[in-house]
C-alpha cells in the first residue's frame, strides 16, 4: 500500500502545475508576455502592426541613444560577451570598477557594488544587513524584490501604511524593542506613481536608530539634480544609509546598483549570497550604463523632455476623467477599480495601437485594479495624441 500511494502522488508537483487557476486564465485572456518582433524608439512592432509603447521604464529614451549603443559595441567586442563568473572569484573586471566609482560619485556615496539584475541588488540591499532578531518597518507597497530580501533575512518585519509618516511612528512606538532595526521604502513606487515622503520617514528614522534602505529604482534618473534620485530631490544624501535601485530603467541597460559607505559595501561583499554566488554584469550592459550615465550629466534636453511629456500625458487623462491614484511622476497608473473592466480596457488600447499593462488584484489592493503606464523623453507629440484618442475610444468601450 505504502508504495501505491507514493506512485500516486510523486507528480503533485506536475499537477498543480497542469491545473493552476491563474496560469489558465494568463493562457485564456493572454495579456502578459508579448514578444516583440522589432522595436525602434517607443514604436515597436507586434504581431505584424506598429505599436506606440507606453509602459516602457526606458524613462530618459536613452536605450537607443548613439553613445550609450556605440559603448555597448566597443565594450563587446574589447571585453566578449560575458565574465564567465561571479565578481568573488574570476568574473571582476576593470569596467566593474569604474561603472561602481562612477555611480558612488553621482550618488555622493564611498563605494557602489554592481550586479547583473536589479532584482538582486534590491534583493541583498535588505538580506545581507538584516538578520534573525532584527525589526525591519516595510511600507505595505514596497516591491517583491525588497518583500524576498526580508524573508530572506528572516528578521522580524512590521508594515505601516503606504507612504504615512504617522503610521510609522504609531508601529515603531507599539513594537518597543531595543533590536537593531532597518526601514525599507521605495523612492518612487512604481505602480502607484507615488514620492516617498522621505523628510518625515528619513526624520523619523534618525530618530528612532533606523538602518535605512532606499530603492530608488523609479526615482534614479527622474528626480533630483541631474537625476540623482529621490534622496537627492530632498536634499537628503546624508540622510538614507542605503541607495539600491535597477540599471534596466533610465539608465537603459541591465543591472543593479547598491551605493553606501564603504564599510557598509564591503560587508556586502563579504555576506551577500546575491553578491558572491551570482555572475558578474556582461560587458556591454555594463558599459551601457557608464555611457547612459554620463549622457544623463552632459544632455539635460532629455530629462526636461520627459517631464514636459509627462505634464501633457496627464493633462489628457485628466480631461478624460481618469484617476491616476494621484501620481507624481513618470509612472502613471489608470486606476479603472475592477478586471472585469481592466482587461477590456487594456485590450482596447492594444487594438488602438497602444501598448499597456494590466494589474489586477492581489497585485494591487482590491479596488485598483489598473492599467499601469509611463511615459520616456522619446515619446513625440504625435504618439502622444494618438494615445488621446485611444484612451478616449477605450473609454467610451467601457
Amino acid at each position: 500500500m505504502a508504495l501505491s500511494f507514493f506512485a500516486k502522488n510523486k507528480k503533485a508537483i506536475q499537477a498543480r502545475c497542469r491545473d493552476d487557476y491563474p496560469t489558465k486564465m494568463r493562457l485564456k485572456y493572454a495579456p502578459f508576455y508579448h514578444a516583440m518582433d522589432g522595436q525602434k524608439g517607443t514604436c515597436v512592432q507586434l504581431h505584424g502592426r506598429d505599436v506606440i509603447m507606453l509602459s516602457s521604464n526606458d524613462y530618459l529614451g536613452l536605450s537607443f541613444h548613439p553613445k550609450v549603443v556605440e559603448a555597448a559595441r566597443a565594450a563587446l567586442l574589447k571585453w566578449g560577451t560575458s565574465t564567465n563568473g561571479a565578481r568573488i572569484s574570476n568574473g571582476s573586471r576593470r569596467f566593474h570598477l569604474e561603472l561602481e566609482e562612477k555611480l558612488a560619485a553621482f550618488l555622493g556615496r564611498e563605494a557602489c557594488h554592481v550586479h547583473a539584475a536589479g532584482y538582486l541588488s534590491c534583493m541583498s540591499a535588505v538580506a545581507s544587513f538584516a538578520q534573525k532578531g532584527d525589526v525591519i518597518f516595510a511600507d505595505k507597497n514596497i516591491h517583491s524584490c525588497l518583500w524576498d530580501g526580508i524573508r530572506l533575512s528572516m528578521a522580524t518585519v512590521e508594515r505601516f501604511s503606504h507612504n504615512n509618516p504617522d503610521d510609522l511612528r504609531t508601529v515603531i512606538a507599539q513594537t518597543g524593542t531595543d533590536a537593531p532595526k532597518m526601514l525599507v521604502v521605495e523612492g518612487v513606487y512604481s505602480m502607484e506613481g507615488h514620492i516617498a515622503r522621505l523628510p518625515e520617514i528619513a526624520e523619523i528614522a534618525e530618530e528612532n536608530g533606523l538602518f535605512s534602505v532606499l530603492d530608488d529604482a523609479h526615482g534614479f534618473g527622474v528626480l533630483g539634480r541631474q537625476g540623482r534620485g529621490t534622496a537627492d530631490s530632498f536634499g537628503l544624501n546624508d540622510k538614507v544609509d542605503v541607495i539600491c535601485g535597477s540599471m534596466s530603467k533610465s539608465l537603459a541597460s541591465i543591472g543593479g546598483f547598491v551605493a553606501a559607505s564603504q564599510e557598509v559595501i564591503d560587508y556586502l561583499r563579504s555576506h551577500s549570497k546575491q553578491t558572491t554566488f551570482s555572475a558578474a554584469l556582461s560587458p556591454a550592459q555594463a558599459a551601457a550604463s557608464m555611457a547612459a550615465l554620463e549622457v544623463m550629466q552632459t544632455e539635460p534636453q532629455h530629462l526636461e523632455r520627459l517631464w514636459a511629456n509627462t505634464r501633457k500625458y496627464k493633462a489628457i487623462l485628466k480631461n478624460l476623467g481618469l484617476d491616476t491614484w494621484e501620481s507624481e511622476t513618470p509612472a502613471v497608473p489608470i486606476v479603472l477599480g475592477s478586471k472585469e473592466r481592466v482587461y477590456p480596457f487594456w485590450k482596447t488600447l492594444l487594438d488602438r495601437g497602444v501598448f499597456t499593462v494590466m494589474s489586477i488584484a492581489p497585485a494591487v489592493p482590491a479596488g485598483k485594479d489598473l492599467i499601469r503606464t509611463a511615459i520616456s523623453a522619446m515619446h513625440t507629440d504625435e504618439q502622444l495624441e494618438k494615445i488621446a484618442e485611444a484612451l478616449a475610444y477605450a473609454m467610451k468601450k467601457l
